[in-house]
């Protein structure tokens, strides 16, 4: 900080000497015990700059070689007496007590740190694995203590802080589980602050910066598109039977506090609808494998968008078209390769969603049983992210910081689930996740290839003679 602070105008002018006989004047250097003689200046150093202080401001001023005797003698440090007590003990023995005395030098000039201090005995217990079982840690922080230990590691480089010469700073360890702790209860700050005795402003910075460096380190290494799509496609068709599918769309809405700007994009009339009230969300659209880890994420857009709005303005929607799901045979043929949707998508060569006709045959039923077989990996995917991290039921974090917030759910969401961690079956109980499944406007999907409305046609007939077959047989 500057030695001095610019503050307002004096009230009074600085060199004029009021005739009020109840205040005395006494120069600013003679009240250092430095008596002030004519010449005392040497004549080719000018007079140090002089500092004045009134009320509770302080000003610097550097006088020149022709008024310097002047400013001296004039400037004055303007003071009230105390009131004078002949019976109180202090002006007894001359020692000048009182309400009304100058603080002496040492307590006017001394600084000192104040912090306030808090009780860290939770996270003492919850960070000794002699004092905390496997079991509650992985109930605190929804994953086990290996994951927790190689999450610290790898985010150590781009959250840890340096000591000070005032505190110590935060360990990386309690960083991650200050974040962790609240994403997976999504308790209000003043919890979190009293677990692990932290400030709540400290608490609010270390979650931003947590959620922000999980999305930079980690979200191209944890959520990523399959290696191999032929081994993608070999675990959907374990699942649905449908040859040729590596991934499962869902797009789902997060319902966030009514943004101070835009908020009727925001606006999510399903959501208000089910809720009988008005409802602000953000949409996240993911592709989840067979094992119910997300490969594709797209955060942020509104919630007023559909779901074929929000796939179209996705980066998926231009990979698809370029051809990222074209396939080869073992004859060297092109195999179209299939994302499986809900009946709000379009139905596109590569985007393969149920039949959605009023009345159905029995193979067009069969058909939309699989398409929904194949489709809760990714509808058990968002359950499971909802009551793992149930900071995600209702988002209180600014627009800006949502999607990182989102996005370290999904990776932390990977993690979990490819390291086999069980989640509660009580923590599920409470979660649904709305599927989409009715009829769209027109009578069906609508329809952007002819070719792959041809191509479910002939599934479905697969499906009829390969069914004919097997009752033939039994």
């Amino acid at each position: 900080m500057n030695a001095f602070l610019e503050l307002e105008p004096f009230s009074t002018p600085l060199f004029e000497i009021p005739d009020d006989a109840d205040f005395e004047y006494t120069s600013m250097l003679a009240a250092d015990d430095f008596p002030l003689m004519d010449g005392d200046f040497p004549a080719d150093q000018p007079p140090a700059p002089a500092e004045v202080v009134s009320g509770g401001g302080k000003r610097s001023f550097q006088a020149d070689d022709g008024e310097a005797m002047c400013v001296v003698s004039r400037s004055s440090k303007r003071r009230k007496k105390a009131p004078t007590n002949s019976t109180s003990p202090s002006n007894r023995d001359g020692s000048g007590g009182g309400e009304g005395n100058e603080p002496t030098a040492e307590r006017r000039g001394s600084r000192r740190v104040w912090v306030r201090e808090r009780s860290t005995e939770w996270w003492d217990r919850m960070r000794d694995p002699a004092a905390c079982p496997e079991a509650d840690f992985r109930r605190a922080f929804r994953m086990p203590r290996a994951v927790f230990d190689k999450l610290c590691d790898d985010l150590a480089a781009a959250v840890a802080k340096e000591d000070t010469t005032l505190r110590a700073a935060i360990p990386v360890p309690q960083r991650v589980a200050v974040c962790l702790w609240r994403l997976a209860t999504g308790d209000p700050l003043r919890e979190v602050s009293r677990r692990f005795g932290l400030g709540i402003s400290t608490c609010h910075n270390i979650i931003v910066q947590v959620c922000a460096a999980i999305t930079i380190v980690l979200l191209t290494r944890v959520v990523r598109w399959p290696d191999s799509h032929a081994a993608a496609a070999s675990r959907f068709q374990a699942l649905s039977g449908i040859p040729g599918v590596v991934g499962a769309v869902h797009t789902e809405h997060f319902r966030i506090v009514a943004p101070r700007e835009h908020a009727g994009e925001y606006y999510d009339h399903r959501l208000t609808d089910r809720n009988n009230k008005a409802t602000y969300s953000v949409a996240m659209q993911a592709v989840v494998d067979a094992d119910g880890a997300f490969t594709d994420v797209c955060i942020g857009h509104p919630g007023s968008l559909s779901d074929a709005a929000v796939l179209e303005k996705s980066a998926l929607y231009a990979r698809c078209e370029a051809g990222l799901l074209l396939g080869h045979d073992k004859l060297g043929w092109q195999q179209p390769l299939w994302l499986v949707g809900g009946a709000s998508y379009p139905l596109t060569s590569w985007m393969l969603v149920p039949c959605t006709q009023t009345n159905q045959t029995w193979a067009q039923d069969r058909l939309n049983a699989q398409v929904a077989d194949a489709r809760a990996a990714a509808v058990g995917a968002f359950r499971r992210l909802r009551a793992r991290w149930q900071c995600l039921r209702r988002a209180e974090v600014k627009l800006p910081e949502l999607a990182n917030m989102l996005a370290a759910c999904c990776v932390l969401h990977n993690l979990c689930e490819r390291s086999g961690e069980e989640l509660d079956a009580d923590l599920l109980h409470d979660e649904l996740v709305v599927v989409d499944d009715g009829v769209v406007a027109g009578g069906g999907n609508t329809v952007r290839s002819a070719a792959a409305e041809e191509v479910r046609d002939h599934r479905i007939a697969h499906v009829r003679s390969s069914s004919r077959r097997q009752c033939f047989f039994l």
